[in-house]
């Protein structure tokens, strides 16, 4: 009998498995632009954090990098493993936290994380070991969501947060797209800067948004596997619409992005590109 050491976090980003890549698929833009960002060259050594699935990993594999790929869900691990057959050269992934990276100082040439060290619980803890990892002169190239208070996306958790007893993250990933924050945080180690720039996703309809949602993003995931079953159920055909549904919830706020050809959600995010001091 195997004990399970996960902590919640980690089981709760990775227990999508290879179904998390959906959602990577509808950010393809974004993180395409980050690993440009970052520039890898043939033969460079590249920390992804927060690997995910090793979308961002795989891109910059099949520009020659040697890409070692991080994440705190062992599930993330196992489906970015999976999902970088016949790769080459092949990503290498592994368990590990942002706060505390098991690597030597100045051992990467690049350092890359998508929509990932955003969720650190110490942001200062994880910038500081990004910085030792990288060597002088090193690359570093980040995804975030922008600080829109009024956009998609906090609205988005925001509605997250109404349905889930999950208490609230001890640090904002919103501050990672504040550049007065970022300009703070990075001081010393990096010159940075940033730029905004809008990631849409098109779906054709409401129903595709919550299948990949609540079979491929963990918290969402959670979240509708926490509620009593009467809670969860799908709706049927002619139905009315019940706020007492997290799915019904779910579907209403994203019925505001509709229009005459499907769903078009605009995101903003910032890339953030930086040169280690």
């Amino acid at each position: 009998m195997t004990t399970d050491t996960q902590s919640p976090e980690a089981r709760m980003w990775g227990q999508p498995g290879t179904a998390y890549d959906g959602i990577s698929f509808g950010l393809a833009d974004t993180i395409a632009h980050t690993v440009q960002a970052l520039w890898p060259r043939e033969g460079a050594f590249i920390l992804d954090i927060g690997t995910g699935t090793g979308w961002a990993a795989r891109l910059a594999a099949w520009r020659g990098a040697r890409v070692t790929g991080i994440d705190i869900a062992p599930g993330m691990i196992a489906a970015a493993k999976s999902l970088s057959e016949g790769i080459t050269p092949r990503p290498h992934f592994q368990e590990a936290a942002a706060e505390a990276l098991p690597f030597e100082d100045a051992s990467f040439d690049g350092v890359i994380s998508t929509y990932g060290i955003i969720f650190s619980a110490a942001p200062q803890k994880a910038i500081a070991e990004l910085a030792r990892v990288t060597r002088p002169g090193g690359r570093l190239a980040l995804a975030t969501w922008a600080d829109a208070p009024e956009g998609y996306i906090a609205g988005f958790f925001g509605l997250l947060g109404e349905w889930s007893d999950a208490p609230p993250p001890p640090a904002s990933p919103f501050d990672w797209g504040r550049p007065d924050w970022l300009q703070q945080a990075f001081g010393g180690t990096f010159r940075i800067e940033a730029r905004a720039q809008e990631t849409t996703l098109y779906a054709p309809d409401v129903e595709t948004v919550w299948h990949e949602y609540v079979t491929g993003f963990g918290p969402v995931a959670a979240t509708h596997a926490a509620l009593p079953d009467d809670r969860k159920r799908f709706m049927r055909p002619g139905e009315p619409i019940s706020a007492r549904t997290f799915r019904a919830a779910f579907e209403a706020f994203h019925r505001a992005y509709e229009t005459g050809l499907g769903l078009a959600i605009p995101r903003p995010a910032l890339v953030i590109r930086g040169v280690r001091t």
